[in-house]
């Protein structure tokens, strides 16, 4: 009986623990990137730009060309590292909200004025989560964190940060989105989101984002499946998915 293979680690994942917490969606998306990359041929010449957070551990769990940079220049360095190799390096960054949207925020919005050819990957946890859950820059409205205490108030903390939908009206970007990681259906679906993205890059044309929503349940101060729910019921209308810019040329 012949066997079919119909699933397997993506080859330049390596097989370690990176010790996340329970119900964190950093995996999800180490999972959909190097996939992504696979299905595109891209490996090969993939370069991984990370911020500091969360996530940044992959630098170790990743058989790819990667660097750390500091907090929040991720876009700076992966313009430099686009601009400056031959070859045509596919240059992306992986960076929390924080790090991408707070003290990264001139870096990505002088990025994408430039209309670089590199693709930014943001994972959105609504707080910082690597630092003990203080308000970040996507905190939705009310929501209860560490600086928050009675949750987010707009009249002193302003309103959340709606990243894909700024970056839209920037000439030099070919292609925003935002997707989210809370189930199957929209895990596929970011995927060709972030395939989207890099394949912008692929053809030269700009600039290319992908806002990601992933649970962070020990700063919720929820269980993971409870997060899930909250993803659903309360972050989703905040920040509604779908592509917000796609064009095949920046004239």
């Amino acid at each position: 009986m012949m066997k079919e293979k119909i699933y397997s680690r993506p080859e330049r994942l390596l097989p370690d623990f990176l010790g996340l917490c329970a119900g964190c969606g950093h995996l999800l998306f180490d999972k959909a990137i190097f996939e992504v990359l696979e299905e595109l041929g891209v490996t090969g010449r993939a370069i991984g730009v990370f911020g500091i957070g969360c996530g940044n551990g992959l630098v170790r769990l990743t058989a790819l060309d990667v660097v750390q940079a500091a907090h929040g220049t991720a876009a700076a360095v992966a313009s430099g590292i686009k601009r400056s190799l031959f070859g045509k390096p596919i240059v992306f960054t992986r960076q929390g909200d924080g790090d991408c949207a707070a003290i990264g925020l001139g870096y990505l919005i002088n990025a994408a004025a430039r209309g670089e050819k590199l693709t930014v990957f943001m994972i959105n946890n609504a707080n910082y989560g690597t630092t003990g859950g203080q308000m970040a820059p996507t905190t939705i409205t009310g929501q209860i964190t560490t600086t928050t205490p009675e949750g987010r108030n707009p009249r002193a903390h302003g309103y959340p940060l709606h990243v894909p939908e700024l970056l839209t009206s920037m000439k030099g970007v070919a292609y925003c989105a935002r997707g989210a990681l809370n189930n199957p259906a929209n895990y596929q679906r970011t995927k060709r989101y972030m395939k989207t993205a890099l394949q912008k890059q692929i053809e030269d044309i700009g600039f290319s984002f992908v806002d990601i929503i992933s649970a962070c349940p020990p700063d919720w101060h929820l269980t993971p499946v409870e997060s899930l729910r909250w993803i659903e019921e309360k972050m989703i209308p905040e920040f509604p998915l779908g592509e917000f810019k796609n064009v095949d040329r920046i004239e």
